[in-house]
């Protein structure tokens, strides 16, 4: 492999990381793996600030990992779940598992 090749693939999984490797973001993608949720599910499921999981919610809206709905329902329901991009995420969540129970 050229230096130019490994930089290039170091470089690729910075990128990623710096897109999903947050503590919150992870957390919130790896819990939107069941399905849809809505922000008040979500918050107790990752334990996550009101401030914090919106903060996260509109930064992976941003990214285009989540994507929001709302009803119109009394109150309105807003609804977060994956969208194709968050989904593809799925294998890599599967293999960090793979190796975190083999590894930690």
């Amino acid at each position: 492999m050229s230096t130019e090749s490994a930089e290039k693939g170091v470089c690729c999984v910075v990128e990623s990381f710096e897109q999903i490797g947050s503590q919150w973001r992870l957390v919130v993608l790896h819990d939107l793996q069941e399905g849809e949720k809505r922000f008040n599910e979500l918050k107790r499921s990752t334990g996550a600030s009101s401030r914090t999981l919106s903060r996260v919610l509109d930064d992976l809206g941003e990214m285009g990992f989540v994507s929001r709905r709302t009803e119109a329902d009394a109150p309105i329901a807003t609804y977060y779940s994956l969208s194709e991009k968050g989904h593809s995420l799925s294998p890599v969540f599967e293999e960090i598992e793979n190796w975190a129970e083999e590894w930690l």
